[in-house]
């Protein structure tokens, strides 16, 4: 069993940065792929990013592509998203998530999943 949590969320104006935690539990983290996805409400919840256990490559969703990045720390068993030039539409609940499996690119691909941490970027 793997539990997530998550941190770093909060109210941030359009143009700026915050950057999301993400610590797991356990021993195996460094074997774990990693994930964040975003919920808004009323709407299905999206992929953002994820990064492969290894070699640590990063996928990110066309959308936040050259303004977030994806980071991990197998030391500290936590992976992170920095975002910067926020805009209104990022506001979402972001969830971290784990995976052991080799596909990371859908929620359906991951068996842990975080609390979520609120994000909120005013215009």
């Amino acid at each position: 069993q793997v539990q997530l949590v998550e941190s770093g969320g909060g109210l941030v104006q359009a143009g700026g940065s915050l950057r999301l935690s993400c610590a797991a539990s356990g021993r195996t983290f460094s074997r774990l792929a990693m994930g964040w996805f975003r919920r808004v409400p009323g709407k299905e919840r999206e992929f953002v990013a994820a990064i492969t256990r290894g070699a640590g490559l990063p996928y990110y969703a066309d959308f936040v592509k050259g303004r977030f990045t994806i980071s991990r720390d197998n030391a500290k068993n936590t992976v992170y998203l920095q975002m910067n030039s926020l805009k209104p539409e990022d506001t979402a609940v972001y969830y971290c998530a784990a995976t052991y499996g080799s596909s990371w690119l859908g929620d359906r691909d991951y068996a842990y999943w975080g609390q979520g941490t609120q994000v909120t970027v005013s215009s």
